[in-house]
Parts: structure tokens; C-alpha cells; sequence
């Protein structure tokens, strides 16, 4: 088998949806001034930041927790999180040989912070709460030198921890109520901290930037202020600001070459601050509380990444911002093609609904309904009108052009839409509900009508797929059945029933067959006329598959699902083709882009993939 080629990903950066809070200081540039380093889910990405190619680092096995690049770029380092009682790994890559380095065992559950030495020789790495100790590794013999507890017994957890600039011997470590110094002490392998005197202050440090040249050290902390500490003395020098503190926090600090500071706060403010007086220079209101701040070479250039997946571009001079790169912070729920075009696709999500450019990978609009959850997503087939279910019950019908609401169904279902479908026609629409009903809607200009209600269905209607004539529709529900509906009489022709909780359902594109798969991990092909099963395959090794689609021509189908991989498969002889490898969440969706250059695919993690397909016409 070949492993598919990954094209481009939709960029995410900042958290992965069900992963331990976001990633704080995620997106990083490399030393050589030429790549962004960002995670997504367990996966951590480089983007050129001349042509925007991508290439991704595959080796954890969980949500990736923090990234950090050594000095001189010739390692990068990243740790993950993992289940309560197993081993969080931390993996050093060799940046040019884009391979592993060292695979590190050693902290519980989670990795909290790393730091390289400023020559390379060590790596120190946190681990996360239910850890609590601090290790020093040897990067060239990839082996442990000696560990610590993080936190003295008094305070709370350690949170961030920072290599000074000259002393490979010498780093800082902070958290809940503790800011120390540690000297490693290589003849006796033992590192020792300092506790640095903070008098009457309690504060929760959230990040350390210690300037180049090694005399003191910035704490950013969750109240709003920062702390400037003597290096040398271990002595409080100042805190600020006094009165005007930075809302909700301060996330990250960068200390540019003029003695500026750039200060990212959990508002979404990126501020410039004077180095002398601490007074704001300039400051710009950015969407998301900003996690990261990227420095590009001097600081001329530095590149911004917020909690809500978008990456912007700032030059020092005008402190204007850019956006670069935008996705979705949270699951992917869904995904449509227009009829008969692959330049663009909509995807569906928490809070809105956005259309892509295929190639290009740019958002060009976004649908926003605020606390909502969009669960499915069509585009009509002239072209006119996005429709879509929420979580709400409502049905919302929205311009492609402007985004703009033309229509609402209030009441659609009495929980929520689940699954949608629209007909050829382009005035029908089928929707299911979470109460297990599927209804036929009229729409017309400004108005639109129940036209039936089917009831058969015990569960949620999780899939719906409607013949190219109109007269008739496949519905699959979590109750285990997937019922063939009459669209002219509202009556069910025919009922396959499974031991399983059914997903997602394919029309053969000749209709005289169906293949079905969800949570039992097999495919099955079903008989349109009479319902009988005409064979069945294993679909997955592990978890349920969610999404599907078949080729126009029908030789090929493609399948996702909770492991994460994406297969091609040949529909006549039932076998698998290609399988991708480059989901770090359960695969949500899959499409065969019409004109058969590309598959796109979705995921739980908010990543939307691009794949070459491997049989173009």
C-alpha cells in the first residue's frame, strides 16, 4: 500500500479541541528565518514562509503540549500529553533531517515546558501537574542527568521554563506562587535552585523572557502585571504596571534588541511597551487571547498566534496587523462541495461556518452564529444558498456571496438538526433530527412549508443521501437502522437493520446499491430494492468509521473514522488502495472533490486536510 500523499492542511495553530487547554508559545519561527513551527493535534507542522509548503512531523501519540527550537535550529523539541499512569514522551527532531533525534521518557501525563541550553548540549524539560519535577537531558547522548521536584512543598505548580542566554548551566523556572534559578552541577549531577525573594508578592507566572544580555529576567503573570527579577541577586527589581494591568493575564513576553517589550494578553491585546519607562508605545486588538509571540530574525518581522486557530504578521515599523493563517478551534462537524466544482468547499463547526479555497487553502468568508454548533452543511445545487442544521433546531439558510441569513426554519426539529440533504430541484430539503424524525421541507423566496414528516427512526438520524431523481432518500440513524424512504408517497420502501450505531450512508452513483458503515467498523453493501446485504468488510481495526464518499464513476470510495487514518478503497473488489496518514483527531468527514484532483477530510481536532487522489480521471 502507498501512503497517500498529504497535500496542504488547513492550518491550525494555538489549542486542539480536547486537548489540555492551548498551547502556550506553540508557534515558533526557526532560527534560519525561512520556517514557521507550529502543532496541530499530535502532529507539529513547518510552513515555509516563502511559498507555504508544509511538511509535518509524525511521532507523537497524543495532543502535542509545547514546542521549542534550539538556538541554532539545528534541533527542535516537543512534548505531549497522554492518559493518567503512562509516560508523556518528549521527542527532539533534527530540523534538516526532519527525522527523530531522541524519543524522552520520563515525565507522567503531561509535558508542561522545554528549553534548550543556548550551545545545544542540554534539554530541560517540565512536566505538568500530575508530574510536578524538572530533568535535565543530555541532547547528544539522549540520556538523563538528573531531575528535580519544580516546586517547593509551599507553592503550587510550575508552569514555564526558560534557558538563560550565555550559561548552559544556569535556568529559570515559574509557576503558582514560585519563580526559582537552577545551577546544574554536571560533576555531582545534581541541579540546584534558588528561590528567588518576591517579598509581600503572590503572583501565578505564565511565562519568562530573559534579554539577551543574561542581567535580569521578565515574568509575565495571570493578574496582569510582570515582574522584572535580577538574574545575578535573584532579587525583585520592579513590577508593572502599576495601575492599568494587562487584561486577563499576561500569556507571553518578547524582549525585541531596543529593550522593547512585546506583551501578548489573554484579551487578545499585543502591546509594545517601552524598555526604560514600561509606558505602551502602540498596542493592536487582536481576535483570541494571544498564546504565542514569534520573533522573526531581529524582531523586525514577528508573527502573532491566538487561542482561536489564526496566525497574524506584524512588522516592527508600522505595527500593523496581517492575518496569515486561519481554521477552526474546535471539531469539524461537516463538509460540502458545490455541485460540479472543486475550487471551493464549506466546512461546518462550533460558532460558524467557513468556505475555503481548495488550492490556495484561504478563508474566503465566515458564517458566524455565536454559541452554536453547526452539525451538517450543503451547498444547494445552483449555487444560491448554503444551508444548514444547528444544534438549535433551527435550519439557517445563508448567501454563498455575502454570508448573509436569508432564511430561518424555527422548530425545524425538537432537538436538534443533525443531518441534511438537499434535493436537485433546489426548492426541497430533507433534515433529520436528534429525536429520530426526518421531515421534507419546501422552500421558496421568503417563505417555506412542512411538507412531511416520516417517523420510523428510534434515535438520531445521523446521515442522509437523496436519489438523483428526488423520488426517494437512504436515512442512517444511531438506533441501528438505515431506512430508503419514498419521497413521493412519505413511505419507507425499505429497512436494513445492523448490530451498530449506522454513520454515514453512499448512493452507488447507478443507485441500485448502498454501502453503510459506523461504530461496529464494517461496510457494508446493501441491495436498494429488497434491502437485502450483499457483502460486508472490515472497515477499521479500531474505533467506528464516520465519514465516507464514492467516486462519480463509482469504482472508488473513500472512508475515515476514529483511527485517525484516511483509506481509499476499490468498490468492486472491496480493497483497500491507499491509506493517509496525517489526522491527529477521529476523521469527521471525507469528500472526493468533483473533478477528482483532491480528497478533502475533516477532523475532530479542527484540522482540515488536503490529499492528492490517487486515481484522477
Amino acid at each position: 500500500r502507498e501512503t497517500l500523499n498529504s497535500g496542504n492542511r488547513l492550518r491550525r495553530h494555538g489549542g486542539t479541541a480536547g486537548s489540555a487547554g492551548y498551547v502556550s508559545s506553540g508557534l515558533r519561527v526557526h532560527p534560519d528565518r525561512e520556517h514557521l513551527i507550529y502543532p496541530l493535534g499530535s502532529t507539529v507542522i513547518l510552513k515555509s514562509l516563502s511559498n507555504g509548503k508544509q511538511e509535518f512531523l509524525h511521532g507523537h501519540t497524543n495532543y502535542v503540549s509545547c514546542v521549542t527550537v534550539s538556538k541554532s535550529g539545528r534541533y527542535v523539541a516537543s512534548g505531549q500529553v497522554t492518559y493518567m499512569g503512562f509516560k508523556a514522551d518528549v521527542i527532539i527532531w533534527d530540523f534538516a533531517a526532519r527525522k527523530i533525534h531522541a524519543r524522552l521518557q520520563i515525565h507522567k501525563a503531561k509535558v508542561e515546558s522545554l528549553a534548550f541550553s543556548p550551545n545545544d548540549i542540554y534539554l530541560v524539560s517540565l512536566g505538568g501537574q500530575d508530574d510536578g519535577s524538572i530533568v535535565v537531558w543530555n541532547v547528544e547522548s539522549k540520556e538523563a542527568i538528573c531531575g528535580s521536584p519544580a516546586s517547593p512543598h509551599i507553592a503550587g505548580h510550575s508552569l514555564t521554563i526558560q534557558y538563560s542566554n550565555a550559561n548552559d548551566n544556569i535556568f529559570v523556572s515559574a509557576g503558582n506562587g514560585t519563580i526559582r534559578v537552577w545551577e546544574l552541577d554536571l560533576p555531582n549531577r545534581k541541579i540546584r535552585p534558588t528561590e528567588c525573594q518576591m517579598g509581600q508578592l503572590k503572583r501565578i507566572v505564565r511565562c519568562i523572557e530573559v534579554p539577551e544580555d543574561d542581567d535580569f529576567f521578565y515574568c509575565g503573570t495571570s493578574s496582569g502585571d510582570i515582574l522584572k527579577v535580577n538574574l545575578k541577586t535573584r532579587l525583585l527589581n520592579s513590577c508593572w504596571p502599576v495601575k492599568q494591568k494587562f487584561s486577563k493575564g499576561v500569556n507571553v513576553l518578547k524582549v525585541l534588541k531596543t529593550g522593547d517589550v512585546l506583551v501578548g494578553s489573554g484579551d487578545g491585546m499585543c502591546t509594545l511597551c517601552s524598555g526604560s519607562n514600561y509606558t505602551t508605545i502602540k498596542k493592536v486588538q487582536l481576535e483570541g487571547g494571544v498564546t504565542s509571540i514569534a520573533l522573526r530574525g531581529e524582531g523586525h518581522q514577528f508573527f502573532v498566534g491566538t487561542e482561536v486557530a489564526q496566525i497574524y504578521r506584524f512588522s516592527y515599523t508600522d505595527f500593523k496587523e496581517e492575518l496569515i493563517t486561519t481554521s477552526h478551534n474546535s471539531a469539524v462537524t461537516g463538509m460540502s462541495f458545490p455541485f460540479g466544482s472543486s475550487e471551493l468547499f464549506a466546512t461546518c463547526s462550533k460558532d460558524d461556518i467557513r468556505v475555503w479555497h481548495t488550492v490556495t487553502s484561504k478563508e474566503l468568508l465566515r458564517i458566524r452564529v455565536p454559541n452554536m454548533t453547526c452539525n451538517a452543511v450543503e451547498i444547494m445545487m445552483d449555487g444560491r444558498s448554503i444551508i444548514s442544521a444547528w444544534n438549535d433546531g433551527k435550519i439557517r439558510v445563508f448567501s454563498p456571496e455575502s454570508g448573509q441569513l436569508s432564511s430561518v426554519i424555527h422548530n425545524a426539529h425538537s432537538m436538534s438538526v443533525t443531518a441534511i440533504a438537499c434535493a436537485r430541484d433546489c426548492q426541497r430539503v430533507v433534515s433529520g433530527g436528534g429525536e429520530g424524525q426526518v421531515r421534507l421541507w419546501e422552500l421558496q423566496p421568503g417563505l417555506h412549508k412542512l411538507i412531511a414528516t416520516m417517523k420510523e427512526h428510534k434515535a438520531t438520524v445521523t446521515c442522509i443521501k437523496i436519489k438523483s431523481n428526488d423520488k426517494e432518500c437512504v436515512t442512517t440513524s444511531s438506533d441501528g437502522a438505515c431506512i430508503i424512504w419514498d419521497l413521493v408517497r412519505f413511505v419507507r420502501n425499505q429497512m436494513v437493520l445492523a448490530n451498530t450505531l449506522f454513520r454515514t450512508v453512499c448512493y452507488h452513483p447507478e443507485e441500485y446499491q448502498i454501502i453503510t458503515s459506523g461504530t461496529d467498523r464494517k461496510i457494508g453493501y446493501w441491495e436498494v430494492y429488497d434491502g437485502s446485504a450483499i457483502r460486508e468488510l472490515e472497515g477499521s481495526l479500531s474505533g467506528a468509521i464516520n465519514g465516507m464518499d464514492i467516486s462519480h464513476d463509482g469504482n472508488y470510495f473513500v472512508t475515515g473514522g476514529d483511527d485517525k487514518l484516511m483509506k481509499v478503497w476499490g468498490y468492486t473488489e472491496g480493497e483497500v488502495t491507499h491509506v493517509g496518514i496525517g489526522h491527529s483527531g477521529s476523521i469527521t468527514s471525507v469528500r472526493i472533490c468533483p473533478s477528482r484532483k483532491y480528497i478533502v477530510s475533516t477532523s475532530a481536532d479542527g484540522a482540515v486536510l488536503r490529499w492528492k487522489y490517487p486515481h484522477p480521471s
